[in-house]
């Protein structure tokens, strides 16, 4: 047997001992003698040596029945060997286009308050945008898209298509859950901490909570996307090979 999750992920504990070892290509994780695999049978070789503690940390945490949900770093670590690295090209080009209709550029016209939240906490990732990626993108009042210049949309696109597997992983969730590159962007880069770029993505919804009360289902939600997207800033950070 195989050192991987079989039948729908319903396999069962049966080793005694998990390492991390040097691999060619990077690290992987040992289960007793085994070398651990992606459900389709590919060597699950890491970029860095923390991943591969994470993912050993994981497994080691297994008690009986193997639960997979219990297991983010190594369902992200499987999704970037299968899924994202025979298609890196197409994933890397669905994140970039996020920049041509980015949350920080979408404005509302009213109420003065919070026209004056959103400008405080995007007016200043616009110049980190500029200045840095050498992207500079027009903020409009609306949900209608706006023509973002064709040279910062393709400056975005380079800087993405440059990731490799692991890092478009991470950078996926960080995109799709806040609906912004450049909030993305600037978390990879250390500009905003992990925490701080979850507020600055929920300026609108925080808004409405203020005006109308929280809903239930709506902060549990909520609170599932912030756990998502702060794990997937930390495997932003293993995804660096060391």
């Amino acid at each position: 047997m195989s050192a991987r999750m079989t039948g729908g992920w319903k396999a069962k504990r049966f080793w005694s001992a998990v390492s991390v070892g040097e691999v060619d290509g990077g690290y992987g994780v040992m289960l007793d003698a085994r070398r651990v695999m992606t459900p389709g049978k590919i060597p699950l070789t890491l970029p860095s040596r923390a991943m591969a503690e994470a993912i050993a940390a994981e497994w080691d945490a297994q008690s009986g029945e193997i639960a997979p949900l219990s297991m983010p770093v190594t369902r992200a670590a499987n999704s970037a060997i299968e899924r994202v690295t025979p298609q890196r090209a197409e994933v890397a080009a669905m994140l970039a286009a996020y920049g041509e209709t980015d949350l920080i550029c979408h404005r509302a016209a009213t109420p003065t308050a919070l026209v004056e939240r959103q400008a405080a906490a995007w007016d200043p990732l616009l110049v980190w945008a500029d200045a840095t990626l050498q992207a500079p993108l027009i903020a409009t009042v609306g949900v209608l898209p706006v023509d973002q210049p064709p040279m910062s949309l393709a400056r975005l696109a380079a800087h993405v298509g440059a990731l490799d597997a692991f890092q478009l992983t991470g950078l996926h969730d960080l995109v799709t859950i806040s609906g912004s590159l450049i909030i993305a962007l600037a978390t990879t880069a250390g500009q905003l901490s992990p925490d701080q770029a979850w507020d600055v993505s929920r300026i609108d919804e925080d808004w409405q909570i203020a005006q109308w009360g929280a809903d239930d289902e709506a902060a549990a939600m909520a609170a599932y996307k912030r756990a998502d997207f702060l794990r997937a800033a930390q495997f932003w950070v293993m995804s660096r090979a060391n």
